[in-house]
């Protein structure tokens, strides 16, 4: 992008993103991995997370904790810290690293939840985790250290109509740190930064309603910047259920803040379809969208905890679903979503475990669901597939709404449409506000089909009794490569492109190797990267598999340097040993930027103004046209013809509708299909989800 763009962002940053910002380029949704382990969080960031679209995932705390015999081993002796050395029931802190780094690898982010207010119990003495020893009642935490003079003085808190009682007296005897101690400020301080320079993105900061903002302010102006750039984001519990004098929005300006009426309130309206539209209720005082982090469930409120017991949990899978696919539908706050396990009657406890008591592994059945009593409800088609749907409608707000007979639908802006229908079934033609054409349907892995006419109207049909929810997006998946509960790519095409019907003469084949050329026209946002995939169609073709150096689908490229610097370091780096346009994305040995995989060939944001980052002599045409540039095999094509589509963020091009280019190389493709065709050793233009495009010779 132009220097002028970037220096805009990065002072408008400043100002509205201290704090807000989750540095994971656009994407809006975190999952919560209870409990897990760090080796299993690793590899769903790897095999699942990072495929559907997800922006991070929240942990539980990292630090030396608690060993509690009576109950054995419950989930909260998290919450109870000893030290703030890296070693849980979790893993160890090279486990944790490893963990971090590798989730970062594939752009899902790790945010930590942290606690910061007190320490252990009144009346537990031991050793810890890591093996450090305690002595709560004497204030004793050698681990770190802490000592009397660092807790407030003991007063139990039974007044929640007092903030000085909340925030400085001691919440369930739990030992009260003084935060407004500098020596507190500064070992906290260090415990969040040894984690930023670990790679942690942000936090979620426990009991910080029992904290008074302006120390946990003072904490957080001790932090470092990510390593990458820009403030830590937080988020930060405060239950505000607009009875008590502490509220959300004294916490505001610290970033985001717990919203948990909005559990309530989605409760209410799936029992009654009626009541959504008032989901958001600013005359409770709720949090302002900027702010609140918005959820179904927690781990504390299905447990009947922490404002919980009036809410929709796992328990009630086909309620659940709805509410969560609403949650991530609607126009309001930054989402969480909720991975549980199974715990029955007993709210105290711990994780599915070992005979020792250590969390068991969680593995993933052949359907996609979680074996070893954990629940994965973030693996649930219809919570894993609106992924895509929150990401691709991002900054859109609701329009055509229509709620009548306990049927809710409504459009986010001209990006996506969602459906849904208390009773199962519904049977209406409805403005989508779409452009025209036919779109996937997400929940069902694209085994539906959804046409929007000319005017934006789409005849919508829902006749499902778990899942009676129907969501689709501009630029979505091109095809339906699902694969049961767990599987396929809601955010991806698949590893094949759409059917093929075959029409028109075929092109003369260019000969061996040739400089061929794209220019995608997609207009981006800061931190937005576009890559292409693409060759031939597997349907049509033999011998193809889904490695794009043994496929006969993939075609053989030489990725051709266009310049160095700043502008173009993400592009040299992810070309390294990108030896194929493929439809697979990163082949094994490409280079990495930042340890970010790429999502296919590199494109470069190009300009054609002389004089600005980014400008190319091929680019005769404006800002915003991403250039791929390379020598490919032509005797590789379909008579030199290849298909191909544009990828941002993980998120896959539509169809493309029918077209004719224009230019001296244009010419009838071998087929007609959803992708865009091109030709080998020509310069090929097209635009993002636009059948309009150019095939010409290269200058």
């Amino acid at each position: 992008m132009s220097a002028w763009f970037l220096l805009a962002a990065s002072i408008v940053g400043v100002c509205w993103c201290a704090y807000t910002d989750p540095h994971c380029d656009g994407k809006q949704v975190i999952v919560h991995l209870f409990e897990w382990k760090w080796p299993d969080v690793a590899l769903e960031c790897e095999r699942f997370l990072s495929k559907k679209g997800f922006c991070g995932v929240q942990v539980s705390p990292a630090n030396e904790h608690v060993m509690v015999n009576s109950p054995p081993r419950p989930w909260w002796e998290r919450y109870q810290p000893v030290s703030y050395k890296l070693h849980s029931r979790s893993g160890t802190e090279a486990e944790f690293t490893d963990m971090v780094q590798r989730c970062k690898a594939v752009g899902v982010r790790i945010f930590v939840d942290v606690v910061i207010n007190h320490m252990a119990g009144l009346g537990r003495t031991g050793t810890g985790t890591a093996g450090s020893s305690f002595d709560s009642s004497n204030y004793n935490f050698p681990g770190v250290p802490f000592v009397r003079e660092h807790f407030n003085p003991y007063c139990k808190l039974n007044n929640y109509g007092d903030p000085n009682q909340v925030r400085n007296c001691y919440l369930v005897d739990l030992t009260d740190l003084d935060q407004g101690n500098e020596y507190v400020r500064n070992k906290i301080a260090a415990f969040l930064n040894q984690m930023i320079d670990i790679g942690v993105a942000g936090f979620r900061v426990d009991a910080a309603k029992h904290m008074w903002p302006k120390d946990i302010d003072a904490i957080q102006q001790k932090l470092k910047d990510l390593p990458e750039g820009g403030r830590p984001f937080f988020y930060h519990e405060v239950i505000d259920q607009s009875n008590e004098p502490i509220k959300t929005s004294q916490y505001t300006s610290l970033g985001y803040v717990t919203e948990f009426r909005y559990c309530l309130k989605i409760r209410e309206g799936i029992q009654d379809f009626g009541r959504l539209g008032q989901a958001v209720d600013y005359g409770w005082g709720m949090t302002d969208s900027e702010h609140a982090f918005v959820f179904v469930d927690n781990h504390d409120n299905q447990r009947g905890h922490g404002g919980g017991g009036n809410i929709i949990t796992h328990e009630k899978p086909k309620e659940y679903k709805m509410a969560v696919a609403f949650l991530l539908a609607n126009d309001y706050g930054f989402t969480r979503v909720m991975s549980s396990y199974y715990f029955g009657d007993n709210s105290d406890l711990g994780p599915p475990h070992n005979d020792d008591y250590s969390a068991k592994d969680v593995p993933i059945n052949a359907d996609g669901t979680c074996g070893n009593g954990w629940v994965c409800e973030h693996r649930w088609r219809p919570i894993a597939n609106m992924v895509a749907f929150k990401n691709a409608v991002a900054g859109t707000q609701k329009g055509n709404y229509y709620n009548m007979n306990n049927q809710i639908a409504f459009s986010r802006g001209n990006k996506g449409f969602f459906a849904m229908a208390r009773d199962s079934h519904m049977d209406a033609t409805l403005q989508t506000g779409l452009p025209a054409g036919e779109y996937c349907e997400l929940i069902s892995d694209c085994a539906r089909k959804i046409a929007v006419d000319g005017s934006g109207n789409a005849h919508i049909v829902i006749n499902n009794n778990e899942e009676p929810i129907i969501a689709f997006i501009v630029g979505g998946p091109s095809s339906g490569s699902g694969s049961g509960t767990g599987g396929g790519s809601s955010s991806g095409g698949g590893t094949q492109p759409a059917d093929t019907t075959p029409s028109g003469p075929l092109p003369t084949a260019p000969a061996g190797w040739s400089r061929t050329v794209v220019l995608m026209e997609r207009q981006t946002s800061v931190g937005q990267d576009l890559f292409i995939r693409g060759g031939l169609d597997h349907k049509t073709h033999t011998g193809c598999t889904s490695d794009a150096a043994t496929s006969a689908c993939s075609i053989p490229i030489r990725v051709r340097p266009l310049g160095t610097g700043s502008h173009y370091d993400r592009y040299n780096a992810w070309s390294a040993h990108d030896d194929h346009l493929d439809w697979y994305g990163a082949e094994a040995n490409q280079g990495r930027y930042n340890g970010a995989m790429a999502q296919g060939t590199p494109a470069l944001w190009t300009t054609n103004s002389a004089g600005q980052a980014g400008h190319s002599d091929l680019n005769t045409y404006g800002q915003h046209y991403w250039l791929v540039d390379v020598d490919m095999d032509c005797s590789k094509t379909d008579n030199g013809w290849f298909e191909l589509k544009a990828v941002v963020n993980n998120e896959w091009e539509g169809n493309v509708p029918a077209g004719t280019c224009t230019g001296s190389g244009a010419g009838a493709p071998t087929a007609q299909t959803g992708n865009h065709w091109a030709r080998c050793g020509m310069m090929n233009v097209f635009h993002f989800n636009s059948a309009s495009c150019e095939i010409k010779s290269l200058p």
